[in-house]
């Protein structure tokens, strides 16, 4: 009698913990997350690092699943597929927005977003603030700032892009139709796609020059298909992270904070990554028989007095009175 008595309890005892195991995999919240980097990218394992503290903080209530280069969506679906509900998550380069939300493409502005300080302060700053009202009103929910790049790659074969002057009539990557002004100023041609469509497009001779992250540059492989690369503080760039409001609205708040807390994790988790990994890839790409060039601040003076009286002229074009609001803002975060 005493052994079935054991028997019983330890039944019932599996039974409970298993009831609980089966709940919690019912109750956790699906999170499809997509994004479009390669998976050795910085920031593809900031992503992974961000959904296991996701996952973690909220007690398991929400099941991340993290689907990188362009796995389930591709990149120009990402932030549509999201807003209607179509998947629960996704990162996109806050350029990416383009013409849907031209006031993202702030960053982009030609040498002006690159200093360390504004950088680190972005994710808690006024100006970050007021791009997040602006994404809610457009259908998405921001979770995360992930610094990504302040420092560009300008590939080209056989002779670096050094000066204006050597853009013109070439064929180069662009972004979207704010950010090619500046590089239409300088006399090339832009043709806006992205970063996982460069490799082919270079090495068909679709585009003669590309330009990139300088980190990018090495993981997506640039190297096989350019010889030169002039690394300049060009661009700086912020993968965002977004979600669903009406998926986030239902959550719990334990699960909501969750998601709070790991945003700011990953802003410092990326901001370090980034700097890393700029840092390492100007090395890392000569070893792959690349000659790299340092922008020199003549050289970047020259680009900058060119592109970005172009930038300002489209940027107040496609965004009306936020174009005076917004780099308000961006000035104060400056000084």
């Amino acid at each position: 009698m005493k052994i079935r008595t054991q028997n019983v309890a330890a039944v019932a005892a599996f039974m409970i913990v298993l009831t609980g195991l089966l709940f919690s995999a019912e109750a956790a919240e699906k999170m499809r997350c997509s994004h479009q980097l390669p998976p050795g990218f910085h920031i593809a394992k900031v992503i992974d690092r961000w959904a296991a503290e996701v996952e973690g903080l909220s007690g398991g209530e929400i099941d991340v699943q993290i689907f990188g280069a362009s796995a389930l969506v591709g990149a120009r679906h990402n932030i549509p597929s999201v807003a209607r509900g179509t998947i629960e998550c996704a990162f996109s380069g806050n350029f990416q927005w383009g013409k849907t939300l031209p006031v993202m493409n702030v960053t982009m502005r030609p040498y002006s977003v690159t200093s360390p300080e504004m950088i680190a302060a972005w994710p808690e700053s006024e100006v970050a603030a007021y791009l997040e009202e602006k994404l809610l009103k457009k259908g998405v929910r921001n979770l995360s700032w992930m610094f990504t790049s302040r420092m560009s790659a300008v590939t080209s074969n056989a002779k670096p892009l050094l000066e204006p002057a050597d853009f013109k009539g070439l064929k180069i990557r662009g972004l979207n139709p704010t950010v090619n002004a500046g590089l239409k100023a300088l006399g090339a041609a832009p043709a806006a796609m992205s970063g996982s469509e460069v490799y082919q497009a270079l090495s068909t001779g679709v585009i003669d020059a590309g330009v990139t992250d300088i980190a990018a540059a090495y993981d997506r492989k640039y190297f096989d298909v350019q010889d030169q690369i002039v690394a300049t503080p060009m661009f700086s760039v912020f993968y965002h992270g977004y979600v669903n409001p009406d998926w986030y609205d239902a959550l719990s708040d334990r699960s909501k904070a969750a998601l709070a807390k790991a945003g700011r994790k990953a802003a410092d988790w990326a901001l370090e990554a980034t700097e890393r990994a700029t840092g390492a890839a100007p090395f890392r790409l000569a070893g792959k028989n690349v000659t790299v060039h340092i922008h020199t601040a003549d050289q970047i003076d020259a680009m900058a007095s060119i592109m970005r009286p172009a930038f300002d002229k489209a940027f107040a074009e496609a965004t009306g009175e936020d174009a005076g609001e917004i780099l308000e803002l961006l000035e104060k975060l400056a000084k």
